[in-house]
């Protein structure tokens, strides 16, 4: 490699129809990570040359996923359902590529590190990492936040209320709303096949199975993730996702309690320096939307509240889109740092 050069690097998609997937594929084509090759693969592919994507405006051939065909490789995203996800995630280390899963496959699995770019990423240069869970995007945005209060103040107790959107369910769910949504303006009949009950112009408190105290594996999940992430917080912390009969974005109601009784400027500073975000204050024009959010690379935070009830309690409104900082970007730049192109 001359001086001054910029190294490329062979890389492929594993799965290619899920939203993740799309939306990796998409930053990957606009020229944000110097590639030399890029391959894809999907287990549907039952006969070659079946299947087809278009990459940089060419059309490539989608290519069943194989052992042998990821020898030479530098890095593999994994975005197909998690059984091949870990199939090929396990290969990692012996093939000698990197491989980070988007799809949270290896959520529970103690050998993989679960990374938030710019919160825990720090391990990838403690030690050589093959292998690596792109978290839930929930984990992603409060990730950001806790860390931001606890580098400033003293957290002592952290809650959110989570509006789930129905992209959480990949097509179907969007689908689903979407046909809902006509049918009720129509006046016509629709089915209930993903959600169990109607979801348009509706709110759901929970569409997946509890366990004895209430809470969804999802639920459990992300807290898991984020004690991961933080290593072990001080703070202690819950949440509840309700389903909303949004397309995208989630947007997070997030009560706290600070050792600390500041005044509202004091905690907005905290937001305002953090690149991550973009913070909305008391006086602004705009408000937080969904509409506003979407497709976007920040952290909306804003509309902060003081809770006069209890000194050091505040309430703040958080949204992101769960596709691109929710997903993709963490992963990109999971990649980025791999490689020490951060």
């Amino acid at each position: 490699m001359s001086k001054g050069s910029v190294r490329q690097f062979r890389v492929a998609l594993i799965g290619t129809d899920s939203l993740r997937s799309q939306e990796i594929k998409n930053l990957l084509s606009s020229s944000q990570f110097p590639l030399k090759s890029m391959e894809f693969y999907d287990p549907t592919v039952a006969e070659e040359y079946s299947k087809l994507t278009e990459f940089k405006a060419e059309p490539k051939v989608i290519h069943h996923p194989d052992p042998y065909l990821l020898e030479g490789l530098d890095l593999v995203f994994l975005a197909a359902d998690q059984v091949t996800n870990r199939k090929f995630g396990r290969l990692a280390r012996e093939k000698g590529f990197r491989a980070i899963d988007l799809e949270e496959s290896f959520t529970a699995d103690p050998g993989v590190p679960t990374i938030v770019a710019g919160v825990n990423d720090e391990i990838l240069n403690r030690k050589e990492v093959y292998l690596v869970s792109n978290p839930h995007p929930v984990t992603i945005f409060l990730s950001h936040v806790f860390q931001a209060l606890v580098k400033n103040f003293h957290l002592k107790k952290a809650l959110a209320m989570v509006l789930q959107p129905v992209s959480a369910y990949e097509n179907e769910g969007i689908e689903e709303l979407a046909e809902q949504s006509y049918a009720l303006l129509s006046s016509s009949s629709f089915s209930r096949k993903l959600f169990g009950e109607q979801i348009a112009f509706n709110l759901l408190p929970g569409v997946e199975k509890v366990d004895k105290d209430g809470f969804s594996d999802k639920e459990k999940q992300i807290i898991q993730e984020i004690g991961k992430v933080l290593g072990k917080p001080e703070f202690t912390f819950s949440l509840s996702l309700v389903q909303a009969p949004v397309f995208h974005v989630y947007s997070l109601m997030v009560y706290i309690e600070l050792v600390e009784d500041l005044e509202l400027a004091e905690l907005e500073n905290v937001f305002k320096k953090k690149a991550v975000f973009k913070f909305f204050p008391q006086d602004s024009t705009q408000r937080i939307s969904n509409v506003r959010v979407a497709g976007q690379g920040k952290i909306f935070i804003g509309h902060l509240k003081k809770d006069q009830s209890l000194p050091g309690s505040y309430w703040l409104w958080v949204a992101a889109d769960n596709l691109t900082v929710g997903s993709a970007l963490n992963a990109l730049e999971i990649a980025r740092k791999m490689f020490g192109l951060s």
